[in-house]
C-alpha cells in the first residue's frame, strides 16, 4: 500500500469551499479505496493520501491538475504495511474556533501514523494557529 503526503498552498485566483472539497473527496477516495487525512486552512493544504498504488497515483496527479493548489511539494512517499489513517477525515479550522481543540483532534487523528507523519501535521497545525 502507497503512502504519500504533500503540502500545497491556496491558489487565491481560484477559490474554493473546504465543504466542496471533503464532499468530492469522501466521494472519490471510497470508490478508490483511498484513506488518509487533509488539514486545510486558508492558506495550505497537507494531506495523507494512502491505499492501491495505483489509486493514490491517480488522486495525486488529479491534485497537482487542480488549480486550487499551487506550489505542491511532495514530502514523503512510501509503502506502508497497514492503513495509518483507517477511514478517511478532514482536519479544519472555522474561524473563531478554540485552537487547543483542533489541536487534540489532529493529534487523535494522526495516532497511528508513522512518527514523521504524525509531527509534520502536528508542525503545521502549532505554526497555523498561532499565526
Amino acid at each position: 500500500m502507497l503512502q504519500l503526503v504533500y503540502i500545497s498552498s491556496v491558489n487565491p485566483a481560484a477559490p474554493c469551499l473546504t465543504r466542496d472539497i471533503l464532499t468530492i473527496s469522501r466521494r472519490n477516495n471510497a470508490r478508490d479505496q483511498i484513506s488518509g487525512l487533509l488539514y486545510a486552512d486558508r492558506g495550505r493544504f497537507l494531506q495523507a493520501l494512502e491505499g492501491p498504488e495505483d489509486s493514490v497515483e491517480a488522486a495525486y496527479e488529479r491534485i497537482r491538475q487542480d488549480p486550487r493548489h499551487r506550489a505542491i511539494v511532495l514530502l514523503s512517499r512510501r509503502d506502508v504495511e497497514r492503513r495509518e489513517f483507517g477511514h478517511w477525515e478532514m482536519a479544519h479550522r472555522a474561524p473563531g474556533a478554540d485552537a487547543a481543540t483542533f489541536l487534540a483532534d489532529v493529534q487523535r487523528l494522526t495516532a497511528d501514523a508513522a512518527p514523521d507523519v504524525r509531527g509534520t501535521f502536528d508542525g503545521l497545525v502549532r505554526t497555523r494557529a498561532l499565526g
